[in-house]
């Protein structure tokens, strides 16, 4: 194994012999602009207390130029991974000079180069242990430290920190951070756009800031995102009873990010696809709203109060979910945000919790790339569920009461599950241990089925859970004329409901479930889905419907004639959002080649339809509008009119055509063999930005072609120096329009090279392409030989395969369900 791989039992032996830890860095980046370097200086100087006589630093880079221990130089020792130390005492001082490699990965310390103006930017991504590409340290969250930093930089650009910093000419001191992990340190540098504002409460005042790349200043829309920001403080504030503790709160969003968001303390970053260049929803907005609230929630569950290893992830992302939906609904305008949580978020977590390599929320974490790959929608979703349902067992007041002793209890210190569950069974009463056992330390998701006189459930679990009946008054429409809360603890709970149009298990998404209609129920909803008034309580239909159709119960031919019935008339757009891409899905994945070609482009000219048919410039056009667009690349014959539209012989009222939806249409031309090269150079000269090249790498790629196929083949496994978005553009491109007769003959070449990807590229440029590029065949057998095979390869590698496997198997059972 890998050093660079950090076991658990290493870094808690390490932590027991390593105390009162502080660091000094300096960065050198003042040669950033230059395109022919791709190293920079770093120099760290670590300060602390040892019992033992040797050990080791953590880092990855180019290489480690001089070590010094205690005033005497050392020999470097440094494998690559981690640079080992020797002759410690009591107290040390050890200094570290070396050179780091910049990131096109966006692991570590990131580098981009805007094509609008040649402007570069820097910013950094850590979690879960990539802050030893920057600065060497000892990569582990339980040995949090001050930092000290120290950065060099071109002096027409903004430098950025942790903590506020006074720039001298080319070089920007910052304050000292107070203790933190090493993974939440950041620092970004580069001509930024800023926008200013400030928050007060009482005799506290944050300053806050809002920055994206120069060239996207003219979208940017700092106004909501600051009023967003403000009712979180707001929020945060009243619930948690503990000021923030970070002074300064900025939120820069960065180019070529690979997640949503990250919680540096006073230092958040975000992708920049939430900088809206292009039409966005109000759904769009409520999910930056979300992802906005998620973060400033781990000001307090992650930052202050840190997991002592990566087991309990679950502590900082479970709550940070939870509470992102809680205040978008509770102090934003964002009131219904619960309904996106349910059919959405919690998409994510049954999905997840029903493959083969389930883990319950508190997992098992041995090491780094275990950790890698647990940041799912088992630690996210269902951990923000159970959350929930402990929110509904314990009561609010409890709930935040338990939070606010836990703060105070833990500031800037680690805790594991029983430090939490202490707080929430003395604010509370009630001993959650039984409950813990149940929800926090078992896997899989319990199905609740009504049968007219009992609740059935599988893997069995105490739910306390609302039961919703439903029947048309006298305008027509399904509402909720009675409301039951039950306790359903074992596999069959016998029940006793009066008759009703519609029986909804789970009203108001109290617990985590997936459910199942009896036959009247069905009905009900097959004839009177859009009759719901109420759209949290559609939101669960539409996820039950979901669920039933992965699941291989309800036919996929059904689940799309449902969704071409009543997604017109859905008024949510977040719901509407999640419809029309699972169609999109089960037209891809759920139906066989033979079977998919009727369905396809009925859907397709359905779309087309709703599109004309939308009131101009609303959510629901720029909806229809991507649908199109979507299931466009499986059929050509919206083709004309795809033309027509980009080149404006054809117009729709209130349609946006701008470039993102331009690119997305000329995907959709170049899959079904309707764009050549030229064209999509033509329309890369009127739009060369970053998002312009990615698409035209998309698009150009997507062209069925043998040779463009082969060369894209080559880019993906071989190119070391594409970026994440470059990667996923090509990835995007070789799978579009699901053409076998061009993708199949790289199903054996894929199986052969993933081994040595794994261990030749970092974990999250191959996660992407072991994920990506898996091929979609009519049986398991390759995967199945290729895992049979390589017992000894990486239990992450065979984790990520073991997953896509169960994808395919689940959409060849889908397949049967149509036999």
């Amino acid at each position: 194994m890998s050093t660079a791989n950090l076991t658990r039992t290493e870094t808690r032996r390490r932590s027991r012999h390593i105390d009162n830890v502080s660091y000094r860095v300096h960065l050198d980046l003042l040669r950033a602009e230059n395109m022919d370097v791709d190293t920079f200086e770093t120099v760290t100087t670590i300060e602390f207390d040892a019992t033992t006589a040797a050990t080791w630093v953590d880092f990855i880079g180019a290489a480690v130029d001089e070590v010094t221990v205690n005033g005497t130089d050392s020999p470097v020792d440094y494998d690559g991974a981690r640079i080992q130390l020797v002759g410690l005492t009591e107290h040390n001082v050890v200094r570290i000079r070396a050179r780091g490699r910049y990131s096109r990965s966006g692991e570590g310390l990131h580098r981009f180069v805007d094509p609008a103006d040649d402007s570069v930017y820097l910013y950094t991504q850590y979690e879960p242990a990539d802050a030893r590409r920057v600065f060497a340290n000892f990569e582990q969250p339980d040995l949090k430290a001050s930092f000290t930093l120290t950065v060099a930089a071109p002096s027409a650009w903004t430098v950025l920190s942790n903590r506020e910093g006074i720039t001298d000419d080319t070089v920007t001191t910052f304050a000292s951070t107070l203790p933190i992990s090493t993974y939440i340190t950041a620092v970004a540098a580069g001509p930024y756009h800023r926008v200013e504002s400030s928050w007060t409460r009482g005799e506290l005042t944050v300053p806050l800031g809002a920055l994206c790349r120069a060239s996207l200043a003219e979208y940017f829309d700092a106004e909501d995102i600051f009023d967003i920001t403000k009712r979180g403080l707001d929020f945060f504030h009243d619930k948690f009873d503990y000021p923030y503790p970070f002074g300064k709160y900025d939120q820069i969003f960065v180019p070529e990010y690979n997640l949503g968001a990250m919680e540096n303390p006073g230092l958040v970053t975000f992708t920049e696809s939430y900088v809206f260049r292009s039409a966005a929803t109000e759904a769009q907005y409520e999910a930056r709203a979300n992802t906005i609230l998620h973060e400033m929630a781990h000001m307090w569950f992650g930052d202050l109060v840190t997991m002592q290893w990566w087991d309990d992830l679950w502590l900082k992302e479970s709550f940070a979910d939870y509470m992102g939906a809680y205040a978008s609904a509770e102090a934003t305008r964002f009131t219904d945000a619960w309904v996106s949580f349910a059919n959405r978020r919690k998409a994510w977590a049954y999905l997840q919790d029903q493959l083969p390599t389930t883990h319950p929320i508190v997992a098992d974490i041995t090491d780094l790339e275990a950790a890698k790959l647990n940041f799912d929608g088992i630690t996210y979703a269902k951990g923000a569920s159970v959350l929930k349902q402990l929110g509904a067992f314990v009561g609010a007041d409890a709930f935040f009461a338990a939070s606010r002793n836990y703060f105070r209890t833990h500031a800037f210190s680690n805790t594991t599950l029983t430090d939490l569950l202490s707080e929430m069974s003395t604010a509370s009463g009630r001993d959650l241990d039984t409950w813990a056992a149940a929800w926090l330390q078992t896997s899989g998701v319990s199905t609740l089925t009504y049968t007219g006189d009992a609740v059935q459930q599988t893997y069995p679990r105490p739910h306390r859970i609302a039961v919703g009946l439903y029947d048309l008054d006298e305008a027509g429409n399904l509402t909720r004329t009675q409301r039951h809360e039950l306790d359903i603890t074992e596999a069959r709970t016998p029940v006793d409901l009066p008759d009703a149009a519609l029986v909804l298990l789970n009203d108001d998404d109290l617990t985590y479930a997936k459910i199942r209609f009896d036959e009247r129920s069905t009905a009900t909803v097959r004839a009177h889905l859009d009759r719901i008034v109420d759209p949290l309580a559609r939101g669960l239909v539409w996820s039950a419907l979901w669920n039933s159709t992965r699941d291989a119960e309800l036919s996929p031919l059904d689940y799309i004639d449902v969704a071409t019935t009543f997604a017109p008339s859905e008024p949510k757009i977040g719901l509407l959002s999640a419809v029309t891409a699972n169609v999109s899905y089960a037209l891809e994945h759920y139906l066989p080649e033979d079977r998919r070609s009727e369905p396809t482009r009925q859907w397709l000219e359905e779309a087309g339809r709703q599109l004309h048919a939308a009131e101009p410039g609303s959510d629901a056009q720029l909806v229809w509008a991507r649908a199109v667009a979507a299931t466009a690349r499986l059929d050509d014959v919206l083709a004309p009119d795809l033309r027509a539209l980009l080149d404006g012989t054809l117009t729709i009222e209130g349609l946006r055509l701008d470039p993102d939806q331009r690119w997305a249409f000329w995907l959709a031309l170049a899959a079904t063999g309707h764009a050549t090269a030229a064209e999509l150079d033509a329309e890369l000269a009127s739009d060369d930005t970053s998002s312009g090249r990615t698409a035209h790498t998309a698009a150009a790629t997507a062209i069925p072609d043998a040779e463009v196929k082969a060369r894209a083949w080559s880019d993906i496994t071989e190119r070391d120096d594409a970026s994440n978005d470059v990667l996923d553009a090509l990835i995007t491109g070789f799978g579009a329009g699901r053409r076998p007769d061009l993708t199949e003959p790289y199903d054996d070449r894929y199986f052969d090279s993933i081994s040595s990807l794994w261990t030749s590229r970092s974990i999250e440029i191959a996660r992407r392409i072991v994920v990506r590029l898996f091929p979609q065949q009519s049986s398991t057998d390759a995967a199945d030989a290729w895992l049979a095979e390589h017992e000894w390869a990486p239990a992450a590698l065979r984790r990520l395969v073991i997953e896509q496997r169960d994808h395919l198997a689940r959409s060849l059972r889908v397949h049967a369900r149509l036999e």
